[in-house]
């Protein structure tokens, strides 16, 4: 019977301030983890009213290649005259 009270003792002394430990250092991260995903929560909606416009993306991109060509044929035409 002694030595259950001495196990219970080890028990309570020296192996649950481990446990704990650990858990506070598992517990802690998650806890951050959740914070960071909150913040992303709130301001992913935000980011998605921002990507409005993307597709109108690839139209800019066709209109520069045509003022880039008709640049280059402008430039093309100064050169003939000069």
């Amino acid at each position: 019977m002694l030595l259950w009270w001495i196990g219970n003792a080890v028990l309570l002394v020296v192996i649950l301030p481990v446990v704990v430990r650990l858990l506070q250092g598992v517990v802690q991260p998650a806890a951050e983890i959740k914070q960071t995903a909150d913040q992303l929560a709130a301001t992913g909606p935000v980011l998605v009213n921002k990507l409005d416009p993307v597709p109108q993306l690839a139209t800019t991109q066709q209109l520069v290649h045509q003022t880039t060509a008709g640049l280059a044929r402008y430039g093309a035409a100064l050169d003939r005259i000069l």
